[in-house]
């Protein structure tokens, strides 16, 4: 049994915005960061760097791209060379620079909501249009899944689109694309000819049996006209490092990105990043194994406890989409929850179409910490009903 992610770490004091957004009476359960202590690998490699006490300018080391080569090919089977790989502080950081690439202004971007906030909001600063293709829900008793409409995502392609910015694992239905999926999008994406931005932050963070795949490594043409961007940030809990890293096959591309937007580089997120992807996978494997039962139990309980309530069952992530439309809520689900039931969590409408009566929870916590927020929104909807 899995035992060192039930303890409880007082994050308050150590400025944490996830711990400090709301009052103390309230349980964040909201953005994606989780209240695990990072691989001890992790913090045995930032404290020993920490100790040299010089800070300047660095470039990640060779073994950094070695070792992210070895680790795309071991996970998913995926070839990738060094010098495929660029460095940016975050994945939205670098989907914004390549997003400005390969969009003039005017054009559109294609997006499937409900989706990342981030993603959706994408085309506002390159003066460009968001294409919108909304995901299909389809229920099973008290559970939702997510699946691609093919013929509207064609459909909402126009003749200004340039670019498609896909999120796999999607976020934040928790699918994780299947290989036929991602190569129907493909497909798409070829036919109309359209770069693929492919934010791929969560393809460590698969639950029981389900497999991550990255568009680009389905065939070289379509590695050919996708940039990929990944972090250890979700996997490993190291948001607060600033690093991520892209895999851009195509020269002519990946000159065109960098051309857009100067990479830069984390000292320590680089050191977290190589003692993560060379040390961590025994970690990620108790992390992914104690993330799917914190999943299993909150599908169970919302089941026996408020049926009222659907959740998708996310095959990816840490995150419960939970469609509150039929539980006689007057008004956002989301001011309910935070106001009666002291839990703060996402806002549904903050991604988009198809994510009104919803919001986002955040299951990676203690299992005890868990129970507590589901308690108290049962107990809060009981309330409701009195």
């Amino acid at each position: 049994m899995i035992t060192h992610f039930d303890e409880l770490v007082e994050r308050r004091s150590s400025g944490s915005a996830k711990w400090n957004y709301y009052p103390e009476d309230v349980l964040p359960m909201w953005v994606a960061d989780m209240d695990f202590r990072t691989a001890p690998p992790i913090g045995r490699a930032l404290r020993a760097r920490a100790e040299h006490d010089v800070f300047g300018y660095a470039a990640p080391p060779p073994a950094l791209a070695e070792a992210l080569c070895a680790r795309l090919e071991r996970r998913f089977g995926w070839v990738v060379t060094p010098e495929q790989i660029v460095y940016y502080p975050g994945v939205v950081v670098g989907m914004n620079i390549a997003a400005r690439a390969f969009s003039p202004g005017g054009s559109g971007m294609l997006i499937q909501p409900p989706v990342y906030p981030p993603i959706l909001t994408a085309p506002d600063p390159c003066a460009c249009t968001a294409d919108l293709a909304q995901l299909v829900a389809t229920t099973d008793g008290n559970t939702l899944r997510y699946e691609i409409d093919f013929d509207a995502l064609e459909a909402a392609i126009g003749p200004q689109t340039t670019v498609m910015l896909l999120c796999n694992p999607h976020n934040p239905t928790g699918r994780a694309w299947s290989p036929a999926e991602l190569a129907r999008i493909g497909e798409i994406c070829e036919r109309h000819n359209l770069t693929i931005i492919s934010d791929e932050i969560w393809s460590d963070l698969t639950l029981r049996g389900a497999r991550h795949t990255p568009i680009a490594s389905l065939s070289p043409e379509l590695a050919a006209r996708t940039v990929t961007l990944m972090a250890p940030s979700k996997t490993f809990n190291l948001p607060g490092l600033g690093f991520s890293f892209g895999v851009i096959a195509d020269e002519t591309m990946r000159e065109r990105v960098k051309k857009a937007g100067a990479a830069l580089s984390n000292v320590m997120g680089a050191t977290a990043a190589l003692a993560a992807y060379t040390e961590g996978d025994a970690w990620l494997e108790d992390l992914c194994a104690y993330l799917t039962a914190n999943r299993d139990t909150l599908v169970d309980y919302l089941a026996e406890n408020m049926p009222q309530l659907r959740t998708t069952v996310p095959e990816a992530t840490y995150l419960a989409w939970i469609d509150c439309r039929e539980a006689g809520i007057e008004g956002s689900p989301y001011t309910f929850f935070l106001e009666q039931a002291k839990v703060g969590l996402n806002d549904g409408a903050a991604f988009g179409p198809g994510g009104e009566g919803f919001v986002r929870m955040n299951m990676a916590c203690p299992r005890d910490t868990l129970l507590e927020g589901l308690e108290r929104m049962r107990r809060a909807l009981a309330t409701n009903r009195a």
